[in-house]
């Protein structure tokens, strides 16, 4: 039997809310199409914004959302999508496609999707081909409330009133497409930049720097050393990809070893955030700078008869377990991670949602957020697993990986089962429990076939589902989980 122990009386970290954070670029049809369709248009949408789309982030809760990109970010440039329509300079997506971006989304409808979907802003600069200038009046436009330039430009635009910007970064991936930069030499133009994005008022501005690709812990060292203190955040990159860039394949078509190829290259998160967080902790020992994870999650090849450049796959519960065990991750180290965000909300990569027409449907990935809703803005629990490894040589995986976090008197646990057959016993004991669990109920992600996914004609093939929990005593209970699962534990005491 498998077990899973949970320090009940040892308060951790608190798991910021931040982690559970989605990206929407100009990328596909994450924007227009997805998030966007014009107020004209057939298709249900309040004030242009897609109605079933944003119904389904509101009931994720989402707390932030990245704009405009992504390597978008380093090639938009914020005037040209202000103001009337017609008068909007229309442009080549260079990076996605090279379709004509008309930029009928801009910063003005942005800040409104974020109302609409009541969650936090996060912006993206341009450092790539922008100018401190235009970054500096960019914030001025969003923030400030006073009388200048900026804003009186925002009040012709229709929204006297200044927005918060709470999250901003200085730049996206300046080691590759934001400019294929020496760490060094980004660290001086983000001191730079960075001293522009002026603070008007009371409401502070959360500064993140452009941080690693992946392993580059050199970028991290640079970074941390000669920026630190001028930082709130740095932002790490990593995606899970099976088996390589070159030999990728569509999100459904895959083998039993791509699969366990693909939980190991998921369980890498957990080295690259321990390799990190020990150069941060270097020069940042009380863990004032956040790691930013705000590209994450699987990238496979698109869908046959898609455009290659609009990177739209399907989702099976492989990304679902790659969302559980990434967001488990996350929970275990949120002294150091507490912003993050999958890559991409809608129509792109790891999307938990998706969008064809007047159809929309919600992914498996969808479904592992809205499991571990609970987490957010609780109190982390450090846990033990004791299971066993699995998969080939080249790809071993813990079969069962696992967070826990309590809010007053509710204890929340969500696990992971990579076993692709077979049944696993769970018990789980909260050790140190003060009194005892009065009750315990479960929900449970899974699949009977592991190429299963939701489509436009059947959208409720993996859906979340009730699963039994049996008490086997005053602080210990007891689950039977399926192959290929994500399950949430919610306890009562």
């Amino acid at each position: 039997m498998d077990s899973i122990i949970v320090n009940a009386d040892l308060d951790g970290s608190k798991i910021s809310r931040d982690i559970y954070g989605h990206f929407s670029e100009h990328l596909g049809r994450c924007i227009y199409g997805g998030f966007w369709v014009g107020k004209d248009s057939d298709i249900p949408n309040i004030n242009g914004y897609r109605k079933d789309v944003v119904e389904a982030f509101k009931e994720l809760e989402i707390p932030n959302l990245r704009w405009p990109g992504g390597c978008f970010a380093d090639e938009y440039h914020w005037r040209d999508g202000v103001g009337p329509y017609e008068t909007r300079k229309r442009m080549i997506n260079t990076h996605w496609g090279g379709v004509v971006e008309d930029n009928s989304f801009g910063t003005n409808e942005f800040f409104g999707l974020c109302e609409l979907l009541g969650c936090k802003p996060y912006v993206n600069g341009n450092v790539g081909s922008g100018s401190v200038q235009e970054m500096s009046e960019w914030v001025e436009y969003i923030t400030f409330g006073g009388e200048s330039p900026m804003s009186k430009m925002r009040e012709a635009n229709g929204h006297k009133k200044p927005w918060k910007l709470p999250l901003f970064c200085v730049g996206n991936e300046n080691w590759g497409c934001g400019g294929n930069m020496k760490p060094e030499y980004y660290a001086d133009l983000y001191r730079r930049y960075q001293t522009y994005v002026r603070q008007y008022g009371k409401d502070k501005i959360f500064k993140i720097a452009c941080g690693p690709n992946a392993a580059d812990f050199n970028w991290t060292e640079v970074l941390m050393r000669e920026a630190a203190p001028l930082m709130d955040g740095l932002s790490l990159h990593y995606y899970t990809v099976e088996p390589d860039w070159n030999g990728r394949k569509p999100a459904c078509d895959f083998t039993e070893k791509d699969w366990y190829l693909t939980m190991s290259k998921a369980g890498f998160m957990e080295t690259l955030v321990r390799r990190h967080d020990e150069i941060m902790t270097k020069y940042d020992p009380d863990k004032r700078v956040a790691l930013v994870v705000d590209e994450w999650g699987t990238w496979f090849a698109v869908e046959k008869g898609t455009n290659p450049g609009f990177l739209y796959q399907q989702s099976t519960i492989r990304d679902a377990l790659v969302a559980g065990i990434t967001l488990n991750i996350f929970n275990n180290h949120s002294d150091r991670v507490r912003v993050a965000n999958i890559a991409q909300a809608v129509n792109v990569l790891q999307s938990p949602v998706l969008t064809e027409g007047p159809k929309m449907v919600k992914t498996p990935t969808w479904y592992v957020f809205h499991m571990y809703k609970p987490h957010m803005d609780a109190t982390m629990l450090t846990s033990r697993v004791a299971s066993n490894q699995i998969g080939p040589k080249d790809a071993r995986v813990d079969s069962v990986t696992a967070s826990a976090s309590h809010k007053k008197n509710v204890y929340t646990v969500t696990l992971t089962n990579a076993e692709l057959t077979g049944k696993k016993e769970i018990n789980i004991t909260l050790a140190g429990l003060k009194g005892k669990i009065k009750d315990a109920k479960a929900t449970i992600l899974t699949s009977k076939d592991m190429h299963l996914c939701n489509t436009f004609a059947k959208p409720n093939e993996l859906k979340e589902k009730a699963l039994e929990v049996k008490l086997s005593g005053a602080n210990e209970m007891f689950i039977t989980v399926p192959a290929m699962s994500v399950v949430t534990v919610s306890v009562t005491a």
